[in-house]
C-alpha cells in the first residue's frame, strides 16, 4: 500500500511513470498504444493498458481514466493506488475477475491540460454513427457566440448577456445547452466531431482485445467536474435498459447508501448526452452482459467549471495571449478538475475503492 498522496501526479508524464511502475510491480503485462502527437513536455503520449487476470476470464472489470484529459489527474491516482492495494488485488484475483486498467484514454488532453483530444473533440460525445445525420444542438447554437468572446476576461456586455440567459432559463438550462454536445462548431465547447478520433478507434481495439470473449463486463470510468466537492456520483453508464439499471443499482447502490443516478430519469447531475464512450461496448463486445458507471467526482460549483472551460477554449484559439493570462487560465482549468488537497484525494480513493470491491461482488453474484 502506498500513501494516498503518492498515487496522484502533478503532470501526465509523472502519472504515466507511476502507472507503468505500479503495473510492473504488480506483475502485470503492459501494452502501450502510442499517440501520434507529443505531450506538452515533448514526452511520448500513449493509452497504456495493464491486465490483471487470464485472457479467458468470464468476468472482466474495466477501470479507465482521462476520457476527458485533464480529469486524468484524479483517475490515474485511483488506478495507481489500486495497483499498490494488495487487499484489492487479492479480492479480484480470488474472485476470478480479470481487471483491465486503461490509463489515459485521452493522453493528449491529460498532458496539455485540456479536456478535449488533439482534434478538439470531447471524446465522450464522439461515439456516434457517423454514417447517419448527427444530432443538432440548437441551444448550443444560441450560446456559442457568448461562450467564446473576442476578449478574455469577457467584457461587461458579454457578462451581462450571459447572466441574462442564466436568469431567464436557469443554471440547468445553461449547463445542458453547453454540455449536451454539438457537431457544428469545431472550435467550440463539447464538440463531438464529425469522424472517430484516435482515442475512439484505439479504445475500441482495446475493448475487442480484452473483453471480446468475456461473458460479463463491468466498467468504471473515472471523471471529475460535476457535483459537490469530493463526492463521487455513480452515474449509470449503459443503454436505457431497466435490467441493466437494476443490476447497477444492486451492485453499486450500497442498499441506498451510494445511490446510482441516471441521465434517463433526470436524477443525475449530468445533462442527457449522446455519443457516449460506453456505447462502444455494445458494438465491440455484443456477446457480453454489460454493466457500467461513470464515477463523477465534484470539484467546484458548476458555473465555475463552465467558466474555466470557456477560458481554456478561448486560450486554445488565442495562442498569442499574454503569458501571465495563459498561465492563469491553465491553472484555473486544472483547479476546475483536480483538487490538490489531501482531504479531497482521500475522499476520491475511499469511494473508488468501495466501487471496485462492489463491482467484483456484482460480477460474481
Amino acid at each position: 500500500m502506498i500513501a494516498v498522496n503518492e498515487a496522484f501526479s502533478a503532470t501526465y508524464a509523472q502519472a504515466r511513470v507511476r502507472f507503468l511502475e505500479a503495473a510492473a510491480r504488480a506483475g502485470l503485462a503492459i501494452e502501450s498504444h502510442v499517440h501520434p502527437q507529443a505531450g506538452r513536455e515533448g514526452e511520448t503520449l500513449a493509452m497504456d493498458v495493464a491486465r490483471d487476470g487470464p485472457a479467458d476470464a468470464a468476468s472482466v472489470l474495466i477501470v479507465s481514466s482521462a476520457c476527458h484529459g485533464v480529469e486524468g489527474h484524479c483517475g490515474s491516482g485511483v488506478q495507481v493506488f489500486a495497483l499498490h492495494d494488495q487487499e484489492w488485488l487479492a479480492k479480484a484475483r480470488g474472485a476470478g475477475v480479470a481487471v483491465v486498467y486503461i490509463h489515459a484514454l485521452n493522453p493528449y488532453g491529460f498532458s496539455h491540460g485540456r479536456r478535449v483530444t488533439h482534434e478538439n473533440v470531447d471524446l465522450n460525445r464522439n461515439f456516434q454513427d457517423f454514417s447517419q445525420p448527427l444530432p443538432v444542438n440548437e441551444s448550443y447554437r444560441e450560446v456559442h457566440p457568448l461562450l467564446l468572446p473576442e476578449v478574455w476576461p469577457p467584457d461587461a456586455a458579454n457578462q451581462a448577456a450571459t447572466l441574462a440567459f442564466i436568469r431567464e432559463r436557469g443554471e440547468t438550462a445553461w449547463q445542458a445547452a453547453i454540455t449536451r454536445g454539438q457537431h457544428e462548431f469545431a472550435d467550440g465547447l463539447f464538440y463531438g466531431g464529425v469522424a472517430p478520433t484516435w482515442s475512439n478507434q484505439t479504445v475500441r481495439q482495446v475493448l475487442r482485445q480484452h473483453a471480446g470473449r468475456a461473458q460479463r463486463v463491468a466498467w468504471i470510468d473515472l471523471h471529475t467536474g460535476l457535483g459537490p466537492s469530493g463526492h463521487g456520483e455513480r452515474i449509470f453508464a449503459c443503454r436505457d435498459d431497466a435490467q441493466a439499471l437494476q443490476r447497477a443499482r444492486a451492485w453499486w447502490g450500497g442498499n441506498g447508501a451510494t445511490h446510482v443516478t441516471s441521465i434517463y430519469d433526470g436524477s443525475s447531475s449530468s445533462a442527457f448526452l449522446t455519443g457516449l464512450m460506453w456505447t462502444a461496448m455494445y458494438q465491440e463486445c455484443p456477446q457480453a452482459e454489460y454493466t457500467g458507471i461513470a464515477m463523477e467526482y465534484g470539484t467546484q460549483p458548476v458555473l465555475q467549471v463552465m467558466q474555466a472551460l470557456r477560458a481554456e477554449h478561448w486560450l486554445n484559439i488565442h495562442r498569442d495571449a499574454p503569458a501571465a493570462l495563459a498561465e492563469a487560465i491553465r491553472q484555473q482549468m486544472l483547479d476546475a478538475f483536480y483538487t490538490d488537497t489531501e482531504v479531497w484525494k482521500g475522499q476520491i480513493i475511499a469511494q473508488a475503492r468501495q466501487s471496485l470491491f462492489q463491482a467484483v461482488d456484482g460480477l460474481i453474484s
